[in-house]
């Protein structure tokens, strides 16, 4: 049975120079959030930068929601890779500025709709809208107390076919320390829980970052 390889030490730089190519603008978007400090860590990596540009060419996607946007890696990724229109849902007008900033600079800004009243806010106004099944393609990387609600809201949202991806499913591998009782390790803990039997989704959790899980609705 094959085991996931733990990266440290030589791997984990050989890993490093070998993962991606990043384009120079995420880079430099990489390099400035960096500046943040502590908060900086919210970003996602580079490789699953790459990773998730790869899955939007292999399956045509078109239109995305995000939810979770802040200084914008993900949502400049997506653009970068061909997404024509990106639903960024947020609540932090500083930390989105950034991402103004670097979709002006890419010029995909056109292509992206930024709304700060949050993801349940803007997964009601598009379901009232008639926008169900018209998303391609969603991802999550926002309060760790919303996953559930941001899940079944992408569902709603997605065609047939179409790929939720949840960030930080590992969580720091505190999912898998019976120790860790907070709130936000459980709420993750049980949408895993969830997504593994789901039988509205075809599903992998894969251990790239901080964990991403794929789920494809059926």
């Amino acid at each position: 049975m094959g085991k996931t390889i733990g990266l440290s030490g030589a791997l984990e730089s050989y890993y490093s120079a070998h993962a991606c190519r990043e384009p120079a603008i995420l880079a430099e978007l990489r390099a400035e959030t960096a500046k943040l400090g502590g908060e900086s860590a919210m970003q996602i990596g580079p490789e699953q930068g790459a990773f998730m540009s790869l899955l939007v060419k292999l399956m045509g996607a078109r239109r995305a929601i995000e939810f979770g946007t802040f200084t914008g890696y993900s949502s400049l990724a997506l653009a970068l890779a061909g997404v024509e229109r990106i639903t960024c849902a947020d609540i932090s007008k500083d930390w989105t500025d950034v991402a103004r900033r670097y979709w002006e600079r890419a010029g995909v800004a056109e292509r992206i709709d930024l709304h700060l009243d949050g993801g349940q806010a803007v997964i009601a106004r598009l379901l009232t809208r008639g926008e169900a099944g018209g998303f391609d393609l969603a991802f999550i990387d926002a309060d760790k107390a919303g996953y559930d609600d941001y899940y079944e809201g992408a569902l709603q949202l997605l065609r047939h076919g179409g790929l939720v991806l949840v960030d930080n499913t590992l969580w720091g591998g505190d999912v898998a320390d019976p120790a860790k009782r907070d709130a936000d390790t459980e709420a993750i803990r049980a949408l895993n829980a969830k997504i593994v039997r789901d039988a509205r989704v075809e599903m992998c959790l894969v251990p790239i970052c901080d964990g991403l899980t794929m789920a494809r609705k059926t």
